[in-house]
């Protein structure tokens, strides 16, 4: 009996698990007036995160229609490491400078520290950074991946790949934002919605990671020994990342209405937002949590895992097509 394509025996899985999850919608009770309440925007009482996320979708679309030429045309084939460089480098900057050098009108009289795009971009610099610089060793030793293109490198990890992951995560956690909040802004609060939430996060991390490796699959220098490994345990893996980064992320300034502190005269509550220091914090515990979740895995297969090499170095191929 011939056995079904990789590709085709995961959207098979995808589609059983999106089925799954719309099953589970219609257990939840809709509020009162979710006609009015359902959205995917951050609502119009928090400006700021509503407009970052207007711009990371709108960035987006910029972004994968560069990132899309380079793959598809293999103009890659072209490129050294100062290429790669400038071309992830340069992608992510228009969202790691925008809260610096062009605030977002409804935050441009805050003080730095205190712009959601600001703290939106660190949670997930230092998420990405932990992501590059430690899990991506679990990648090398369970799925027996590598980067073969030139690089520069630090821990033996391609430097352009944190800046690519910058952008990338951008996008991702701001569709993550949006399902998630549809979910809490149409349904009442309950266990139901509840098993709901809890679903979409599973759902749309393995929906992530299964895109984010088809996508990338013709790309000849990101390889894998066992390509049905890729896409089978590989995506089960990768989506580890977005278990716990999708809700954590997603609370930040996201509950200020009924989340309040006292002003200083006493008199009157102002909305109580993130901090740049629990912002640090909380994407430090997630890098930890996942970090966790990735070793237990490995435990459980048997795997060892070796991290080696320099801190910092220039890898040049040298292999021929």
């Amino acid at each position: 009996m011939t056995s079904l394509p990789i590709e085709a025996t995961m959207t098979i899985v995808l589609l059983s698990i999106c089925a799954i999850v719309y099953l589970a919608s219609f257990f939840p009770k809709l509020k009162k007036n979710h006609k009015e309440t359902t959205t995917f925007l951050a609502s119009k009482s928090l400006p700021a995160k509503r407009e970052f996320e207007s711009y990371a979708l709108i960035y987006t679309v910029i972004w994968i229609i560069c990132f899309g030429f380079v793959v598809v045309s293999q103009v890659y084939e072209t490129f050294d490491e100062y290429s790669y460089m400038k071309l992830c480098g340069g992608l992510a900057l228009p969202f790691l400078l925008q809260p610096i050098v062009y605030p977002l009108s409804t935050e441009s009289k805050l003080p730095l520290f205190e712009r959601y795009s600001f703290k939106a971009n660190v949670w997930l610099f230092i998420f990405g950074f932990i992501g590059n610089y430690w899990y991506t060793h679990y990648f090398y030793d369970v799925l027996k991946a590598s980067y073969t293109f030139p690089a520069h490198r630090l821990n033996d990890v391609p430097i352009s790949m944190f800046f690519a992951t910058h952008f990338y995560f951008v996008t991702y956690h701001t569709f993550s934002n949006m399902l998630l909040r549809y979910v809490e802004s149409r349904y009442e609060v309950g266990w139901p919605r509840t098993i709901l939430f809890w679903l979409v996060v599973i759902a749309f991390s393995y929906f992530t990671a299964f895109m984010e490796t088809l996508s990338i699959s013709n790309f000849p220098y990101y390889s894998f020994e066992n390509r049905y490994m890729a896409y089978t345990v590989g995506s089960a893996f990768y989506g580890i990342y977005f278990l716990a980064s999708f809700p954590m992320f997603y609370r930040i300034d996201e509950y200020p209405v009924n989340n309040t502190v006292a002003t200083k005269d006493n008199n009157k509550a102002s909305p109580k937002i993130y901090t740049l220091y629990q912002t640090i914090m909380e994407a430090m515990g997630c890098g930890m949590i996942v970090l966790l979740l990735l070793d237990f895995c490995r435990l459980y297969c048997g795997i060892d895992l070796h991290i080696s090499g320099v801190a910092y170095y220039i890898y040049r191929n040298t292999a021929t097509n």
